[in-house]
């Protein structure tokens, strides 16, 4: 448990919006969800993989599996409902190795005027209190240029690449959900990442409206670096290529603060070493101790 004080620090930063997808998405906001509805996540829809994958495919959807992840992650648990939303089926049939909660989603969506709406509607389900939105309601892939001039589509297709991409969109561009910029503009901190660099955080960063929310704001930003290196092309880029790509794309100098995993707790510039690594789950952040580095970086903040 975070101790009071640290409750209290982070609270006071009443709107936190985290950016990001998947498991690392999900355990910033398990970290943080005592923040109720004052905190926000903006979660990428692009993935193109496994259950999720093979329903855009036939449905021509959003990226449901992101959301999903995130919505567990701050569930309240255990509980029928989150045992529910995170059953997987097996065998070999048509509907082995769905999930249910995609499927859920899906269904909603079908039955309502928004993905957002059925995002909404599986949150007061499980009574998560922070909000979870899709960066876009339309569907998109993630396009990568590599260095020889080649498109590669698809994120599965972009993390198996051999060498970093020279740039990234999205394929086709589309608006990032209304309710996600109007999170960012009215932002008083925005954590980025951690999770995968390119796949993850970047289709975010690259929506239409995005940027000029960002540029609206007036929030402290803070990048949060992984434990290890991924099993991807980002993983031959240093920290700071990585920092300078993502302003690069967003045309922004964007980065207040960076969080790294570190063996001492020391701070460098805007570089702030902590040890995080989860003890249950190496290879990612300690929950407690990553909100502990944030409470120290927002109270210096002040």
């Amino acid at each position: 448990m975070l101790s009071q004080n640290m409750e209290q620090q982070l609270a006071g930063k009443s709107r936190v919006v985290a950016i990001g997808g998947g498991h690392g998405l999900g355990r910033v906001l398990s970290s943080l969800s005592f923040l109720g509805e004052g905190l926000t996540g903006i979660v990428a829809t692009t993935d193109n993989g496994g259950s999720t994958g093979r329903l855009r495919e036939t449905e021509d959807c959003i990226a449901w599996g992101d959301l999903r992840n995130c919505l567990s992650q701050v569930a309240t648990r255990p509980s029928i409902g989150s045992l529910l939303f995170e059953y997987r089926f097996s065998g070999d049939t048509p509907i082995g190795g769905h999930n249910l909660g995609n499927l859920m989603l899906l269904a909603l969506d079908q039955l309502c005027v928004r993905p957002l709406e059925a995002v909404n509607l599986i949150r007061n389900m499980l009574n998560i209190k922070p909000r979870i939105i899709p960066m876009s309601e339309q569907p998109t892939h993630l396009l990568a240029l590599s260095k020889e001039g080649e498109q590669i589509v698809g994120e599965l297709n972009v993390d198996a690449m051999e060498t970093p991409p020279q740039s990234l969109q999205l394929s086709p561009q589309v608006n990032a959900t209304c309710e996600a910029c109007e999170a960012i503009r009215n932002a008083e901190v925005i954590l980025l990442g951690p999770g995968s660099f390119y796949t993850s955080l970047m289709p975010v960063l690259l929506t239409d409206g995005v940027r000029n929310a960002l540029e609206q704001s007036q929030a402290k930003v803070v990048f949060i670096d992984n434990i290890d290196a991924e099993q991807s092309p980002a993983s031959q880029l240093s920290l700071q290529q990585r920092l300078d790509f993502c302003q690069s794309a967003l045309g922004l100098s964007l980065v207040d603060h960076v969080v790294c995993h570190g063996d001492e707790s020391r701070d460098d510039g805007i570089f702030h070493y902590r040890p995080m690594n989860s003890s249950y789950q190496p290879g990612r952040h300690d929950t407690k101790a990553l909100a502990s580095v944030l409470e120290d970086i927002l109270s210096n903040a002040r």
